[in-house]
């Protein structure tokens, strides 16, 4: 797995001062993407152990409320296998309702895409075969998300007063009581 970048002092991507990791990939193509570059797979650099250690250590600092990861794609299918051990040991340091929480933002619909049941069987109909987004690692990365932010950019409904959000499609999604 590829990222994009990282910040370790973010206050556009959640609630408080985040380390944010941006990974690269992401087969949604949104037209208008903020992060265009982002949607090669092979865009930027490898994520290793060495980068692991890094964002582990910058989310210890005091002053941070949580990681977030966006992209690029985090649901992408290879790199929630690339993240999956990240997480695990995020969670282990910083269990759910502690001291740090995930937000992770998705092009992806939570109910149509993510979860076990697919979205036909709630009345909703989405263009993306649902099976695409879920793999052996999708519940366990949901079970560790404090905060998911779902749903496609849509260029048309892009509004610039939403807290967190590009288009007002698009949902914040409490998973856990925070």
């Amino acid at each position: 797995m590829n990222y994009a970048s990282i910040r370790t002092c973010d206050i556009a991507n959640g609630e408080g001062v985040r380390v944010s990791l941006f990974v690269s990939g992401c087969t949604h193509r949104c037209k208008g993407c903020f992060n265009e570059d982002a949607q090669s797979f092979s865009y930027g650099k490898k994520f290793t152990a060495e980068t692991e250690a890094f964002l582990l250590d910058a989310i210890s600092k005091p002053y941070i409320s949580g990681l977030t990861l966006l992209g690029g794609e985090p649901m992408e299918p290879v790199n929630q296998s690339g993240l999956i051990g990240f997480l695990r040991e995020f969670r282990r340091r910083w269990p759910l309702g502690g001291a740090r929480d995930l937000w992770i933002y998705t092009g992806c619909v939570y109910e149509l895409d993510l979860l076990p049941t697919s979205g036909a069987a709630i009345g909703m109909e989405y263009s993306t075969p649902h099976r695409y987004w879920r793999t052996a690692f999708t519940d366990e990365i949901l079970s560790y998300t404090d905060v998911l932010v779902d749903g496609p950019f849509i260029e048309e409904l892009k509004d610039i007063s939403l807290k967190f959000r590009g288009s007002s499609n698009q949902r914040i999604l409490k998973l856990h009581n925070l």
